[in-house]
């Protein structure tokens, strides 16, 4: 299965949504890829800014497949990449 960047998006947001308990909508995500950090997301919510790594991120990914399409993954099945843009592979 291969979620696109969209999808990790999405997947950010409706994580950080339930944690704050505010409505999916109410967050801004921007991915972020730096050769020497790796993967990261800076997250706007509630007019405040966090940036989450990519343990937050596979966690977050984690959740959503499991409520968008009912399965259970793993983080170590979850792998992150980029050609055009970032999508994770779930192998």
């Amino acid at each position: 299965m291969r979620l696109s960047e969209q999808e990790i998006v999405n997947a950010i947001c409706m994580h950080i949504a339930e944690r704050k308990q505010i409505s999916p909508t109410q967050v801004h995500v921007e991915l972020m890829w730096d050769e020497e950090l790796g993967y990261s997301a800076e997250v706007v919510a509630e007019g405040r800014n966090q940036v989450l790594i990519e343990a937050n991120m596979l966690e977050a990914i984690e959740r959503y497949v499991l409520k968008q399409y009912d399965q259970r993954v793993y983080r170590s099945q979850i792998r992150l990449d980029i050609e055009d843009e970032m999508f994770a592979d779930i192998v």
